[in-house]
């Protein structure tokens, strides 16, 4: 097994066989992931790793797998950190391939990256997440999905889903998604989602997750410009819909649960299942509360 202390860099061998991908990695204390993601990055054209001052080793387990470091400073508003990058950074490639540190490639998915970027008819692609949680991967409720994480450079850009933002929201883009000019397609080969380090670092990033969701929804009118809630649009716009359906109605939270548990069969994989919808419908819980919060901080405003 590889020294992960002393790794090879990630562009050992000859520049000419390299992936012509530009990687962006947000990082914040990901030193228990990173490596894993990193690893599975050799070969690619280069690789941004975009810290938030991190307190643990991130930056340094980063340079010494060969990774550029950077750091972004979030003070509020738009844009956040991943599309910061995107606009910011001397990236060399025409493609650029968003990744985060909990996820990863495989051989084969490297490879399938290599044949469709040479592909003229398409400006970006969706790539699956396989989501391993608690030790199991989740094939059912709805765990896995697919994101646009790979896109010709200048052709994509996130949605700004709402401009009035601060530090307490999370630094980088949470459910905002790419939106490409073009055509697009989808990869067949997954990206591994080691999706929970620890509960208690899952629970505390969902945290910030949920103060931005809850903003979201205060002033949804506003936040769907890009990406409307569409039962028969994209896998992101389906998910829109079907929150937007459930949030109006009392008990929400507990019908979320049922609807992955049961209907979308969470049930069958085991307790890592279980938690993992409960967790979901916590988390929607939490936004609708904050959402009620808001309203009553607003309404105290106003009356002063």
């Amino acid at each position: 097994m590889q020294n992960l202390a002393e790794p090879k860099p990630l562009h050992s061998g000859g520049r000419a066989s390299a992936l012509p991908v530009s990687v962006i990695v947000p990082v914040r204390n990901e030193a228990r992931n990173l490596p894993r993601c990193l690893e599975s990055l050799r070969g690619l054209g280069e690789v941004y790793v975009v810290d938030s001052g991190s307190s643990d080793e991130t930056p340094e387990i980063a340079r010494r797998f060969g990774a550029q470091v950077v750091q972004f400073h979030y003070h509020g508003g738009w844009p956040k950190k991943r599309q910061w990058a995107m606009d910011t950074l001397p990236l060399a490639h025409e493609w650029i391939l968003l990744l985060d540190a909990d996820e990863a490639l495989t051989p084969e998915l490297q490879e399938e990256i290599r044949r469709a970027i040479q592909d003229p008819q398409y400006n970006g692609y969706f790539l699956e997440l396989q989501m391993f949680f608690l030790g199991r991967i989740l094939r059912h409720s709805g765990a896995n999905f697919h994101k646009l994480s790979l896109f010709r450079r200048g052709r994509g850009r996130y949605e700004c889903r709402l401009r009035d933002q601060d530090a307490s929201m999370c630094d980088m883009e949470v459910h905002e998604h790419v939106v490409v000019e073009g055509r697009t397609s989808k990869l067949q080969n997954p990206v591994l989602h080691h999706n929970v380090e620890s509960l208690s670092r899952y629970i505390q990033k969902h945290d910030e997750y949920s103060n931005w969701e809850a903003r979201v929804w205060l002033h949804k009118e506003e936040s769907y410009q890009d990406l409307p809630p569409a039962f028969f649009g994209t896998q992101a716009q389906r998910r829109r819909w079907l929150k937007k359906q459930l949030f109006a109605l009392p008990g929400s939270s507990a019908l979320l649960f049922l609807y992955k548990y049961f209907f979308r069969l969470g049930l069958l994989d085991g307790v890592p299942g279980l938690i993992y919808c409960g967790l979901q419908a916590v988390q929607f819980f939490h936004i609708k509360a904050k959402v009620y919060e808001l309203r009553l901080r607003e309404a105290a405003h106003v009356r002063h």
